[in-house]
């Protein structure tokens, strides 16, 4: 691939929200940024938001399996130039003449894939110029339609139970409603997220504040024997065990999606194996993004699919600790932040 740089790249200042410590409030700082190397690029971040392993880096109580918990100080978000570099040795497609809308995971199309942004193995897909799903989606909405539809695989006239109705659940409650299920529980502290989940498909809605039994009990009660599929989406591992348990037997599917927030151990009998219960854990909705992604998009332009719809607050970069306390008192489902100009 020839340069597409019509000047050597520069060092750069921009701003960026860092963390000095755990749980502290982040702090605006100005930031040098070194030129892109070889097989790496640098963008402007026109907009971007924020989910539940943000918080849960922000406040050190992730595992080291899923994000590095020693990192002091931690970027979180930062605003960059929009300054490109040649991408040599991967078929990665970049145009300096139009926006790049979204950065994703893995998927080049020919290499094994990485986790750093600096590699051409990590995919940079263009999506159409009129096309505000970048703006209006997170990795929110895939996961969660991902997992009801290409983890789960859910099926026309089945039961499903979703733990947790932040813009993951929701999402999964989406895709369960598509696909058909004739009943879609929805499993939640804050009862005032019940009218807002029934316009995503939740029809029946729990509070497990409610009960004095355990929660799986109930939900063995109003789906007769248990739910058919189960999600969990809050990152308590504990409640994973709880999905696993309001499975039905013989087929019963519980498919983990949140970020755990605090021991990342998960602890369950035996049995619920040996009586034909399956766990299976969920990255990204088990989409590829180079192959898959397009498809998401022409559904969401055809409005077959709700985006608009999470979203509840547009915030200035400068109001970023504000998003993270909407998310802690669970006050928002998905919000924009507009970085500076």
């Amino acid at each position: 691939m020839s340069s597409i740089t019509k000047q050597p790249p520069t060092v750069i200042t921009c701003r960026a929200a860092v963390a000095w410590g755990a749980g502290q409030d982040l702090v605006i700082e100005e930031v040098e940024v070194s030129p892109p190397q070889p097989q790496e690029i640098r963008i402007k971040v026109a907009f971007t938001s924020l989910c539940g392993s943000d918080l849960s880096a922000l406040e050190s109580k992730v595992t080291d399996l899923l994000i590095p918990t020693e990192l002091n100080p931690v970027l979180i978000r930062s605003q960059t130039m929009d300054v490109y570099t040649p991408l040599s040795g991967c078929a990665v497609k970049v145009s300096p003449a139009a926006p790049l809308e979204k950065l994703c995971l893995l998927s080049c199309g020919a290499a094994t894939g990485v986790t750093l942004l600096r590699s051409v193995e990590m995919s940079m897909h263009y999506i159409k110029g009129d096309c505000k799903f970048s703006l209006l989606s997170t990795n929110n909405n895939p996961s969660g339609l991902g997992a009801a539809w290409n983890v789960a695989d859910i099926t026309k006239g089945s039961t499903a139970v979703i733990f947790g109705l932040g813009t993951v659940g929701l999402s999964v409650a989406q895709g369960a409603k598509i696909r058909g299920a004739s009943q879609i529980i929805g499993v939640d502290t804050n009862p005032d997220k019940y009218e807002k989940a029934k316009d995503f498909g939740i029809t029946d809605f729990i509070n497990p504040a409610d009960y004095s039994e355990p929660i799986q009990e109930v939900i063995k009660r109003a789906t007769n024997g248990g739910a058919d599929y189960s999600f969990e989406c809050t990152g308590n591992t504990e409640v994973v065990t709880a999905a696993l348990h309001s499975c039905c037997d013989g087929w019963g599917l519980a498919v983990a999606l949140g970020v755990p927030k605090g021991k990342p151990e998960i602890s369950a009998h035996y049995a619920l194996s040996l009586g034909g219960r399956t766990l299976k854990g969920s990255l990204f909705g088990g989409w590829k993004p180079k192959s898959d992604l397009p498809s998401l998009v022409e559904m969401y332009m055809k409005q077959e699919i709700f985006i608009v719809e999470f979203i509840t607050h547009h915030l200035p970069f400068e109001d970023i600790n504000k998003a993270f306390k909407l998310m802690r008192e669970g006050k928002c489902l998905r919000y924009v932040i507009h970085m500076p100009k």
